[in-house]
């Protein structure tokens, strides 16, 4: 009973903020409700980009009430979020001023690292900056689906040295995860030249063009038939 308790309060929490934004997003009474509303996105690893935004707003308006711990927090969570572009809709509302600190010029290197799919440079960069993005829990494995998001989007079969760069896993630990992706993801090795091997990736319509619909094919018939009409 406790923990269920525990779990509605949680659940009351979080909506009761969804609602003060909803309500009246440029109430500055509402800043220290969205401030702890970041904390607890982090240690409950779940995402609201609204509320942060919200309180990325409130804070220009409120500039001596800014938490730079705050906005790193909600950077790194839009990271986490990519491809959505979440962390540029977050950097346009933080004066360029405090994008200068040292830790927010950090964070939009990795950006761009993760934008142009530079994953090497990006996670040599990132154990550079663990103090930044550790404090978050489950930064590594969201950066690594994303990685593999963008795998998928560019190759049939990606060789496994390719795929070990861009999710920074090697060795045993790879071979463990290759494993669960065969299991639970259709994912498919092969033997490549040499030792290496081959990833065979689940098919679509970017790494397998044949898959995608012609625009044709996707008109419902009652819109066709709306046309014969016009067109007598």
């Amino acid at each position: 009973m406790a923990r269920e308790r525990e779990v509605g309060q949680k659940q009351q929490v979080s909506y009761s903020v969804e609602e003060l934004v909803a309500v009246n997003p440029y109430n500055p009474d509402i800043l220290s409700d969205l401030e702890n509303y970041v904390h607890e996105q982090v240690s409950s690893q779940t995402y609201n980009l609204d509320a942060n935004l919200c309180l990325l707003r409130l804070y220009q308006f409120e500039p001596e009430r800014m938490s730079l711990q705050i906005i790193s927090q909600i950077l790194v969570k839009a990271l986490m979020a990519m491809p959505a572009p979440d962390f540029n809709l977050c950097l346009f509302l933080i004066p360029e001023r405090v994008q200068m600190e040292e830790q927010f010029k950090t964070l939009i290197v990795l950006s761009h690292y993760l934008e142009t799919a530079r994953f090497r440079q990006f996670w040599d960069e990132a154990a550079k900056n663990r103090s930044i993005v550790e404090v978050v829990p489950g930064f590594e494995q969201a950066i690594q689906a994303y990685a593999i998001h963008v795998l998928s989007l560019t190759y049939q079969k990606v060789p496994r040295s390719v795929l070990a760069e861009a999710i920074n896993i090697e060795g045993l630990s790879l071979d463990k995860f290759l494993e669960h992706q065969v299991a639970n993801c259709g994912w498919v090795i092969e033997k490549g030249q040499g030792r290496g091997q081959l990833i065979v990736l689940p098919k679509n319509e970017f790494n397998h063009p044949e898959l995608k619909k012609n625009t044709a094919d996707t008109i419902p018939l009652d819109h066709i038939t709306r046309i014969f009409p016009v067109i007598g």
